[in-house]
């Protein structure tokens, strides 16, 4: 029977994504003019050939052999791009607190949309929609029962707004008729932070899935109160940020997301906060005696599932965050769909140190940039 027509065009590009088609020193010219031609000129046969050169076989800073030791070949400039991956990964926004008449914390944040472009992998240059400058925008963290206020001003070309997935009243939504702003106008979101758990925001402007996948989401967190949850304090007192019990945690930040780079509707490049490949060619840094807590997010567009696995050990799973039991014990794979979240636990107690490798099980995925190592060490400096 002959493929279809549309599969053998699908298989032949991911084939020569995966097969790295030229050589280091050519990466950064080619991939930067093509891309910024298929940027600028729609669905375009350059930008696919300028992500699939982004891509060649070479060792993982000295680590080959990890699924075939395919990564993208350079570095990127995370100064120009104004972001870093690695200091995104503990990066929290917890805004400005001012006390309310009635004693409650007020806890304001900030965000502007503007347009940027940013470095995705090493030469290769997208043409974003940003909150507050960077992809994903600022991981906003906050506790149980305070009142919030987030202040939004769209300096961007197009509507844009924020949608929070939380409890709140319909015109704080942020989907149009409420809470859209246009360009050059500002508007304010407040309500209450409530559940707690691992949540996220993002654009509700149409067409949805464009505003999402051109960069504008981030991770809003929303910690336990202990004094709500007197049954788990200590477990509430451990998520709550800045504790003693908190301190204890190694905690991250980690939104999986992609990059369709010709706009064809079908993604390029995949990634954990926006650079293909960050984590395998600077691996995070754990101490094996202190257990890992992970804000795992999901907003990769046009792939309905993504997922996330751990070499060498297992988790507990908390579905959305919102509960201090987990959803799931003992487990090394998780899976979620678009803009599914939760948090992972997790201790390298009992392990010898070394490399461990975490990333989805989709093959296609890792293979095209989502997929790093923890560097698990006897003590983190």
């Amino acid at each position: 029977m002959e493929t279809p027509g549309w599969l053998r065009e699908r298989l032949s590009r991911r084939l020569l994504l995966a097969g790295g088609i030229c050589t280091a020193g050519a990466t950064a010219v080619s991939v930067s003019s093509a891309v910024g031609q298929a940027a600028h000129g729609g669905h375009d046969a350059a930008g696919a050939a300028a992500a699939d050169s982004a891509y060649k076989a070479a060792p993982i800073s000295g680590h080959s052999g990890a699924h075939g030791a395919m990564v993208t070949v350079g570095e990127v400039d995370s100064v120009r791009n104004g972001f870093d991956p690695a200091k995104m990964l503990t990066d929290w926004d917890v805004g400005t607190k001012s006390v309310l008449p009635d004693g409650r914390t007020l806890r304001t944040f900030d965000v502007v949309a503007e347009d940027k472009e940013i470095e995705i992998a090493p030469g290769v240059m997208f043409p974003a929609w940003t909150y507050n400058g960077r992809v994903p925008g600022p991981a906003l963290r906050a506790t149980e029962g305070e009142r919030l206020r987030i202040v939004f001003k769209n300096y961007g070309s197009h509507p844009h707004s924020m949608h929070f997935h939380g409890i709140h009243a319909a015109r704080m939504d942020g989907v149009p008729g409420a809470g859209l702003i246009n360009p050059g106008e500002e508007f304010v979101y407040e309500f209450d932070a409530k559940p707690f758990g691992c949540h996220l925001y993002h654009c509700h402007a149409l067409p949805l899935k464009r505003h999402i996948h051109k960069g504008m989401y981030g991770a809003f967190v929303i910690d336990p109160d202990p004094a709500r949850h007197p049954e788990q304090a200590d477990v509430a007192r451990s998520r709550l940020y800045g504790t003693p019990e908190n301190r204890q945690w190694q905690e991250f930040v980690m939104v999986m997301n992609a990059f369709d780079t010709n706009f064809d509707g079908e993604n390029e490049f995949y990634a954990v906060n926006t650079v293909a490949h960050t984590y395998m060619n600077s691996p995070i840094r754990i101490a094996k005696n202190r257990p890992v807590r992970i804000y795992l997010i999901n907003v990769v567009e046009f792939d309905p599932i993504n997922s996330f696995h751990l070499h060498g050990n297992f988790f507990d799973y908390f579905d959305q965050g919102t509960t201090l039991t987990p959803t799931l014990k003992t487990v090394d794979l998780i899976t979620q769909c678009q803009a599914q979240r939760g948090i992972i636990e997790f201790s390298f107690a009992d392990h010898e140190p070394g490399l461990y490798m975490f990333h989805p099980h989709q093959s296609e995925f890792t293979e095209l940039g989502w997929v790093g190592m923890f560097d698990v060490v006897e003590e983190v400096a």
